[in-house]
């Protein structure tokens, strides 16, 4: 009995010792002290100092570091006047880390500033006065004894609108857009009272990124506005092909909004800055009291950053449980905002006159890109945690790890309101090298290797930039990103990859597995719940789950989005048993070695429910906001039968070459391709004849482009009985007159042929055609008969009509609906294509 007790004291004497050897630190706002020396009784006041007083004990070897510091942060909003960084000598190590963490669920870090002293307006007179009685006016706030311009503000919890002509759900449509002058041409969409000021800027949708660009001058008539724009982003938004305005009587112009000026305040929760006379203007929402809410204007763009060196990276340090909110992005204020994709900027881009790099033969252009900034963000690091943090209420990105980062791992956090992405993960393009070339340095720390992000719960991110990912990757190698559930995004998902090049370079062994991926795409398409760049030898992406994808409203074509997207140069990695409702993706221009296997449908029955985050984490999800019944969801039927592309090179500007190259760049098979004198033909499926109809407005606007995927006819071999298993088949081409009842007789008559002509379908089962598919686009259509291969059409197409005079009286009857397409001789209608 005393031997136990003796071990027993012995245990808590050691478990005192221990807790006395790990040093401990508090940060808190109340002191019971004057003087704060970090202890319990008298905490710093911020965070800078007690990293400075750690790094002391650390540098002087001092014995309460011996199994680490703990830096404990109590609940309070901190407000840091520049961006808290740490050091290499901040460091720990494995056996004695460097550990900030939250003492209750309530520690912000916030980059804003307050705006107090709100008051009503007397009077106003560019505002309407039954608005005006609702507007709040106070003092701009200031930094440092000067005024600090701002893009966000957060009244309490909730967001507050930049003053627009249009909300998110119903943008206007460009009418046009000027390519030589530079300019957009837009309805007149101003109030009465309105008066151009500097400062309003122009947000634009382009396909599957935004612009936001200053405007510099306008001129206003009383039913259009053509709008001039400031530099640099003026001559970027007009020289850069990719993406570009959207120009489509088919599916509608580019959407847009103007931005930033006082008339636009008309609804309940929009604010403007006048940077001019240094007030704030708000529209106050009905249950809103400005003297019980805080009011905050984000300063910092950068709230905390870890920043080492290639030789001395900051290592083990681990953060937990705090808050970061309120940060800035200004760039679109000095510079404008252009984007490429995944919210990385134009710095310089244009088209290349004769296409054609060391890397890529037949790319048409250059580009120079940016990076945003991130409210928090890791450079040449190693073995750091961030866990059970919340990242909100944020401009640009929530986290972006740069470069250099070894091993780090981010777990368990949420990700919520935030303008940009919410994680970036290594280099993508540095601002002084073109984009599309692969990147291989020769320092292989310079690289984001081995980092971990798992289980984290990322939802309505890309408020601002629509263009921004859930989770973006640019050259890693090693990374694993596992278990998160992303959810309310406006465009993709995961994307994995950079520099759209088959060529191998430094991305390798990544992984992406058991994501859970649901309502995204709200905003843009050519998209994906998981989108892959490039080659990444021993790449998987596998049991993921991903469903549900928005209707957008502005998409450039309504049908360009997919479940799973392995875009240019994508190559050397497995893709399988991840699960989607439908077989709905794309393979576009993909090198060798991508492995396809049981996606889609075909994936395990378990896949759905062990996707997402893992039950350790599972209170991580009583942060997640309902959906929006109002918000519609995508349904897709496959279109399996096949469609053409058409362009008519009157001037013959385009060598066939030139042409099958474009055509094989956008992952079509470019051997397919078929003619008659300026006409060329390619035979494709739907989603690759959707991209390459996109892709053609941007290269080749000043040649017309007709995509056949209106298929309104369709005969097959079920009614004849048999099967065919090889078959050759016939192109042909025609156009119904100018004359619109004329068109619709032509129409009924074959919706009702099987019923009221059933001779017809019997003439042709009588030749052995396998099918007959007429589309139309416009008044041209477009004609396929496959038959049995071996088949000689001439042979076989007069079998139609053997000993069957109703079917000579149905030609008869449709030639009369029927003309030759521009080219065609007098007497001639139909015609063939040839290979």
């Amino acid at each position: 009995m005393k031997q136990i007790i003796l071990i027993s004291v012995f245990i808590v004497f050691s478990l005192l010792a221990f807790s006395a050897q790990c040093g401990e630190i508090y940060v808190g706002k109340q002191s019971k002290k004057g003087q704060r020396d970090g202890s319990f009784e008298a905490p710093f006041s911020n965070l800078e100092d007690a990293l400075r007083e750690a790094r002391e004990w650390r540098r002087l070897q001092d014995p309460r570091m011996q199994h680490g510091i703990t830096i404990w942060v109590r609940d309070a909003v901190y407000a840091p006047v520049q961006t808290i960084l740490i050091r290499p000598e901040d460091s720990g190590t494995a056996q004695s880390p460097t550990r900030i963490k939250a003492v209750g669920g309530n520690a912000i870090f916030s980059g804003g500033i307050a705006v107090a002293g709100w008051r009503p307006v007397k009077s106003e007179k560019r505002l309407d006065p039954a608005i005006v009685k609702h507007i709040m006016v106070a003092d701009a706030p200031q930094a440092g004894g000067k005024y600090f311009p701002f893009r966000q503000l957060w009244i309490g919890s909730r967001k507050a609108v930049r003053a627009e002509s249009h909300d998110d759900a119903h943008l206007p449509r460009i009418i046009n857009w000027d390519f030589n002058k530079q300019a957009a041409i837009i309805p007149n969409v101003l109030p009465k009272k309105f008066s151009y000021k500097a400062g309003m800027e122009f947000f634009i949708h382009q396909w599957w990124a935004i612009a936001q660009l200053r405007i510099r001058e306008t001129i206003v008539t009383k039913d259009s506005i053509t709008l001039f724009f400031h530099e640099p982003e003026g001559k970027i938004q007009n020289e850069h092909p990719w993406p570009k305005p959207w120009l489509s009587k088919e599916h509608g112009n580019s959407a847009f909004r103007l931005v930033n000026a006082l008339e636009f305040l008309d609804q309940p929760g929009e604010w403007y800055l006048d940077e001019e006379n240094h007030q704030v203007y708000y529209y106050k929402r009905p249950d809103e009291n400005l003297d019980q809410l805080d009011v905050v204007a984000p300063y910092l763009e950068t709230i905390l950053t870890m920043q080492g060196t290639l030789e001395a990276p900051v290592s083990h340090v681990y953060i937990e449980g705090l808050k970061f909110q309120h940060s800035a992005w200004l760039r679109p204020h000095y510079y404008g905002h252009v984007a490429l994709q995944a919210g990385m900027y134009f710095l310089d881009a244009y088209k290349l006159a004769k296409p054609g790099t060391v890397d890529k033969a037949g790319l048409e252009n250059q580009a120079w890109l940016g990076r945003p900034q991130a409210a928090v963000t890791l450079s040449h690091t190693a073995f750091t945690r961030i866990s059970a943090c919340r990242f909100s209420h944020l401009a640009s990105t929530g986290i972006d790890y740069r470069q250099g980062n070894l091993k780090d791992s981010l777990i368990g956090n949420l990700f919520q309101e935030i303008g940009g992405s919410g994680v970036l993960l290594g280099q993508f393009s540095d601002e002084q090298v073109e984009a599309h070339l692969p990147f291989q340095p020769s320092d292989g720390r310079i690289l984001t290797d081995g980092v971990v992000v798992s289980n984290n719960l990322i939802q309505d991110i890309g408020n601002e930039d629509w263009g921004t990912v859930g989770i973006g990757a640019g050259f890693v190698r090693n990374v694993s990103i596992l278990h998160n559930e992303l959810l309310d995004l406006p465009y993709t998902g995961i994307s994995l990859g950079w520099g759209w090049t088959p060529t191998v370079n430094a991305m390798r062994n990544n992984r992406v597995f058991k994501n859970k991926i649901t309502r995204y795409g709200k905003y843009m398409y050519d998209v994906a719940g998981i989108y892959t760049l490039s080659a990444q030898p021993g790449t998987k992406i596998q049991e993921n789950y991903i469903d549900s994808i928005y209707v957008s409203p502005y998409a450039h074509i309504p049908d360009h989005w997919f479940y799973l997207y392995t875009d240019e140069g994508s190559a050397y990695m497995n893709v399988s048993n991840n699960w989607f409702p439908t077989n709905k993706i794309l393979k576009n221009a993909n090198g060798p070695g991508v492995e396809w296997d049981d996606n889609g449908p075909d994936a395990a029955a378990e896949v759905p429910q062990q996707a997402g985050i893992q039950s350790r984490y599972l209170e991580l999800l009583k942060a997640k906001k309902s959906w929006v019944a109002t918000d519609r969801i995508n349904s897709y039927v496959p279109f399996t039968k096949p469609v053409f592309f058409q362009i008519h090179d009157v001037k013959m500007q385009l060598e066939m070459a030139e042409i099958k190259d474009f055509f094989a760049r956008q992952g079509a098979d470019s051997s397919q391709v078929y003619r008659w004198k300026d006409y060329i033909l390619l035979m494709t499926d739907d989603e690759i004849g959707k991209k390459i109809s996109s892709a053609w407005i941007a290269n080749y606007p000043e040649i017309p482009h007709k995509l056949f995927n209106d298929l309104f006819y369709t005969f097959d071999r079920s009614s004849c009985g048999g099967k065919v298993k090889e078959t050759d088949f016939v192109l042909l081409t025609a156009q119904l007159v100018d004359d619109k009842s004329k068109q619709e007789a032509y129409y009924n008559a074959h919706k009702r042929q099987f019923k009221e002509w059933p001779e017809v379908a019997a003439g042709f089962c009588n030749a052995g055609f396998d099918e007959v598919l007429v589309y139309r686009n416009g008044r041209q259509l477009m004609l396929y008969i496959s038959f049995p291969k071996g088949q000689n059409f001439k042979t076989i197409d007069p079998l139609t009509t053997k000993d069957n005079p109703r079917v000579v009286e149905w030609n008869k009857l449709m030639s009369s609906y029927q003309e030759g397409i521009p080219g065609t001789k007098k007497n001639e209608t139909w015609i063939f294509y040839k290979q």
